[in-house]
């Protein structure tokens, strides 16, 4: 245990050294890795004027402040953002379907590192937009891959990523306001199966790879309800899930720590195991 947790302090470190871009290597004499060797796999998509936001949603938008060059003789660039706090990649902070919950940035640091499984369904959500992934999809990868460690991070791939960002194939609509709400189709998890992997495998989070851990045509938003309830915080939006082993890697999912924030941007990252 003692080890596991040096290992992945040696990574929360490295990671914050990528996402600055410091250039760092975790020491070998305290990780279980040099950082330099591992592989990194970016699990965000990029803030830009295409990020896709929930149809009620304000775009996001970046405002140029200054980008001159000064009297002083030096270059000067500044920006001003505007965005929704569950646009683009972001983080489902609990208190965001469970009243007194916590909000983003009450949420520990070692609920959102730790070992990650990925779960592929894009099979079945290539037949069926309104999918909802299942109890059974979730022991049928257990039986193939082993059964999922008390604490993961849960990654759903639907295999929607690759139509970012086309809000009409990602989201099924391109309307805006409650119409466009009214006409989302997209993959989720259902209710009873989010309930399961806080049950029966106390997982520290759950991510997706739609606009949404409830699926598009949700009206009551139970699987929200379920995790976020218990603390198992949702990160929605995510990319390249394709590019991840069904086990094995690790997940660092830093977001923007905004106090009373019901949520925020989310830089995720997965770091698969090195091949030796």
């Amino acid at each position: 245990m003692l080890r596991r947790l040096t290992h992945l302090a040696s990574m929360v470190i490295a990671a914050l050294c990528f996402i600055s871009g410091i250039g760092c290597v975790a020491s070998p004499q305290h990780g279980q890795f040099t950082w330099e060797q591992s592989r990194i796999v970016d699990l965000t998509h990029s803030f830009g004027a295409d990020t896709i936001v929930w149809p009620t949603e304000n775009e996001f938008k970046l405002i140029v402040q200054h980008a001159e060059h000064t009297a002083g003789e030096y270059y000067y660039a500044s920006n001003r953002m505007e965005l929704p706090e569950h646009g683009g990649t972001h983080i489902d902070a609990p208190i965001h379907f469970s009243k007194g919950k916590q909000t983003v940035d009450q949420i520990p640091l070692e609920k959102l590192v730790g070992t990650g499984v990925q779960i592929n369904v894009a099979v079945q959500c290539a037949h069926n937009r309104d999918y909802l992934v299942a109890i059974s999809d979730i022991t049928r990868w257990e039986i193939e891959h082993g059964r999922i460690p008390n604490d993961s991070i849960v990654l759903l791939n639907t295999g929607y990523a690759k139509f970012w960002p086309s809000r009409k194939d990602y989201l099924g609509t391109e309307l805006r306001g409650q119409e466009g709400a009214r006409a989302l189709h997209f993959p989720g998890l259902h209710p009873e199966a989010a309930a399961w992997l806080v049950r029966e495998r106390h997982v520290k989070a759950v991510g997706i790879d739609t606009a949404s851990i409830d699926y598009g045509q949700s009206t009551k938003f139970e699987t929200h309800v379920a995790l976020l309830s218990h603390n198992v915080s949702v990160f929605e939006n995510l990319a390249n899930l394709n590019d991840l082993p069904d086990r094995g890697f690790d997940v660092i999912a830093l977001p923007m720590k905004i106090a009373g924030g019901t949520g925020g941007p989310l830089r995720i990252i997965a770091v698969p195991p090195t091949s030796r």
